[in-house]
């Protein structure tokens, strides 16, 4: 009995329509590259209830003749690709040839074009038949009408979220094509209400003013590099503005909004420890390459994309945004709002020394001389203060974006000095045996000292395990560790990488393992954690990455060693560690990413205390 059949075309395209049309979303990203394709300027996306009513798509592109619109519609047919080569050299959004029929064939769909130089054509469609055809008017371009999505699959309607869900995926996938084209245009009008616009001036950092505010646009700091095989430009944000999820971090490559972990892994990975921990960056990065270098025909939507050099694009895109950061003043800037219904301390803030203060009223030689906070006392010095290398010179300055009659960019320090990004600070005083405080010419400053001194110690003890050899260190008794079975069968397979690394680990018993020798780097008492973290990676990645691990011993040896808060300190101890943090690589964050200095200006100051306007 032949079991074998050839689906009818309705139901191969409403099974089609399955892998590109998931939602009202899916539609506007299919009309949207195509009116991109036709180089538009000016593209209108109309919505009724979130587009599960009414989709409407209008451009000034170039339009098609009426032999064009129809064959559109057809299965497989496209403009953007003949022949098989043609898959290696793809410039445009869309290519595949059948988002016009998927969506024709789940919905009811009205197409109205013209080249413009004469009357266009006007075509109706009914699950992917067409009903009806007449002219149009001349006016250039293409307007796309779509009605009732998934009215004749009802099972796909059930999936379908709330309306400002899908609402939301739409604006989204928008404001991600509005950035990836800052020269078109973008408006968005739901139920009648314009709730979105562009100007379409190519200005980019206007378009992230629109999407993310001006607060954010302010933050972003220009990026550009190249490279034999690709040219990456864009904007990231400063440390000081982060969000609890990657959404925020844009991808585009060629003009194609994408989706890659290993660019997004790449781009958090440079903010390094200027990150808290479970906090990303807002970044738009759009990177320039011959199409050669990469795979766009890897998954229906073509979100997903495959690079053929991609550790040199990843390198590239590390390097260029920690050598921005190396380049400006990352202290947060503690401007205080006024408030009158503050209610007041129920004891003073600060302990004053009696005879420091009735002497400085009594010289009264220099501006706000009758401050000082906590007396210093003699006490036991901090240990192990490290000195850095002498900062290595800049020569590069990163250039202040000009978006003239838009905003004042906020001020940031641009230097060819490492060590004058933090300029000197003079200490007063300390608060709570916890914070630091310390003055000079520009202002007064709170400095976290246990968050100071993990920077200090973190980039000492990177540096001293980065020169450590892969030597190895036997053991007169071995360490022992139970794994479960997955682990186990993951150690097996991983032997030789984990004996590369240095580690070598020995049957001893169900589920045991004995430890006999491990790298030589590893430091006393926290063999076990590392251990497990090496196996972990293994299970996790496939590899071992012991630069990772050892950046991940520094921090933890860094928070053990530095000193804890409510501990006092003299002011030779202060004035120490202030000193050593100017000669730090990135003195602004603690390597978990928490601040470690915040600035009052002067001007903050006198404006707190009514002395000017």
């Amino acid at each position: 009995m032949v079991k074998i059949h050839q689906l009818p075309d309705i139901l191969a395209n409403k099974i089609a329509a399955g892998e590109v049309v998931e939602r009202p979303a899916s539609v506007v990203k299919e009309l949207l590259e195509n009116s991109i394709d036709a180089n538009s300027t000016s593209i209108k996306v109309e919505l009724t209830e979130a587009g599960l009513t009414e989709i409407k798509v209008t451009d000034n592109g170039e339009g098609m003749v009426y032999e064009d619109c129809k064959r559109a519609f057809l299965r497989h047919a496209t403009s953007k690709i003949k022949y098989d080569a043609d898959l290696f050299h793809i410039h445009s959004l869309g290519f595949r040839g059948e988002a016009l029929a998927s969506i024709a064939a789940v919905s009811k769909l009205t197409i109205m074009t013209s080249i413009g130089n004469e009357a266009g054509t006007k075509l109706s469609l009914e699950a992917g038949k067409i009903v009806e055809e007449s002219k149009s008017p001349a006016r250039q371009g293409t307007e796309i009408t779509v009605r009732e999505l998934f009215y004749n699959t009802p099972a796909r309607l059930k999936y379908m979220k709330t309306i400002h869900t899908e609402l939301g995926h739409i604006t989204d996938l928008i404001n991600r094509y509005a950035l990836a084209h800052p020269a078109i245009r973008f408006e968005i009008i739901h139920n009648g209400k314009q709730i979105f616009m562009t100007p379409g001036n190519d200005n980019r950092l206007q378009v992230i003013r629109q999407i993310y505010g001006m607060q954010i646009a302010q933050s972003m700091l220009p990026i550009e590099a190249s490279s034999l095989d690709f040219h990456i430009e864009g904007f990231v944000a400063k440390p000081s503005q982060t969000r609890a999820n990657r959404n925020f971090i844009t991808l585009i490559v060629n003009g194609r909004y994408i989706k890659s972990p290993a660019l997004t892994h790449a781009i958090v990975r440079a903010y390094d420890t200027l990150l808290m921990i479970h906090r990303y960056p807002i970044v738009v990065l759009s990177i320039t390459l011959d199409p050669i270098l990469i795979d766009v025909n890897v998954h229906p939507t073509k979100l997903e994309v495959r690079f053929s050099k991609e550790k040199e694009l990843i390198a590239l895109i590390e390097q260029t945004i920690r050598d921005t950061f190396k380049q400006i003043n990352l202290i947060p800037h503690a401007a205080f709002k006024e408030r009158m219904d503050r209610p007041k301390p129920v004891q003073d803030t600060f302990t004053f020394k009696q005879e420091q203060q009735e002497e400085k009223r009594e010289e009264n030689k220099q501006e706000n001389s009758n401050l000082f906070i906590e007396p210093f006392e003699k006490q036991e010095t901090i240990t192990e203060t490290v000195r850095e290398p002498e900062s290595v010179a800049i020569n590069q300055e990163v250039s202040e974006q000009a978006t003239p009659n838009v905003w004042h960019q906020e001020e940031s320090v641009q230097t060819n000095d490492v060590e004058s990004r933090v300029p000197p600070l003079y200490p007063i005083g300390q608060l709570h045996g916890t914070y630091i405080l310390a003055q000079n010419e520009l202002g007064f400053y709170m400095i976290d000292q246990h968050a100071a001194q993990e920077r200090i110690k973190y980039e000492y003890y990177k540096v001293k395990l980065g020169q450590v050899q892969n030597d190895v260190q036997h053991l007169l008794l071995p360490l022992m560790f139970e794994f479960t079975t997955e682990e186990l069968l993951f150690i097996e397979q991983h032997k030789q990488e984990l004996q590369e690394a240095g580690l070598f680990l020995e049957p001893f018993g169900d589920n045991t393992y004995a430890v006999r020798a491990h790298p030589n780097w590893f430091p006393s008492g926290e063999e076990e954690m590392i251990i497990r973290d090496m196996v972990e990676q293994i299970i996790q990645e496939g590899s071992i990455n012991v630069g990772q691990i050892r950046e991940e011993v520094a921090i933890l040896m860094s928070c053990k060693k530095s000193i804890k808060a409510n501990h006092y300190v003299t002011e030779d101890d202060m004035v120490r560690l202030l000193e050593d943090l100017r000669q730090t690589n990135d003195p602004f964050t603690c390597p978990h990413g928490r601040p470690v200095i915040v600035h009052l200006s002067n001007y903050d100051i006198e404006k707190m205390f009514k002395r000017i306007q």
